[in-house]
């Protein structure tokens, strides 16, 4: 029988991670539903819009928990659809049965070209079972529904 060299190789990687102790990536996935609410006033000027905005979220799936944050907002007034954000929002609940709570920070540019969207988990900010997490947040939105996909290491 012959083994793929594809699998061997994939198998070492493992192994030396193990043994190096490098914490090995996990995912954990399921849907949200958010609540976004305008700040005070929206600051318009000529060719943008500055805003603030709150977030609530309830998080379900391997995630379970609560979110609020606050979100940052800057806006063309001339081509609608581009725009940026950055937004902090903290985590409290459970990720895959594990206690605890984290932040994280948000960033993300969308035109008509396409998004960038980067949400990290801030470094050391884990608590309670969650205590060391590190990782980064996949959102995408299927037919109105918010799905994540939160990619992690714990030690």
């Amino acid at each position: 029988m012959r083994i793929p060299r594809r699998s061997v190789l994939v198998a070492l990687i493992l192994c030396q991670s193990i043994a190096y102790g490098y914490p090995m990536s996990q995912h954990a996935r399921g849907t949200f539903d958010v609540a976004i609410k305008p700040s005070g006033e929206p600051d318009v000027d000529d060719g943008s819009a500055l805003g603030t905005m709150t977030l609530d979220k309830t998080f379900h799936g391997a995630v379970d928990g609560t979110s609020k944050g606050t979100m940052l907002t800057a806006g063309s007034t001339g081509t609608p659809g581009s725009a940026a954000y950055a937004a902090g929002e903290r985590f409290q609940g459970t990720v895959d049965g594990r206690r605890g709570g984290f932040a994280l920070v948000h960033r993300g540019v969308m035109s008509a070209r396409g998004q960038d969207l980067s949400v990290t988990i801030v470094p050391d900010s884990g608590s309670g079972e969650l205590k060391g997490i590190a990782g980064t947040l996949g959102i995408e939105i299927r037919e109105g529904k918010h799905f994540y996909d939160l990619e992690y290491t714990l030690p």
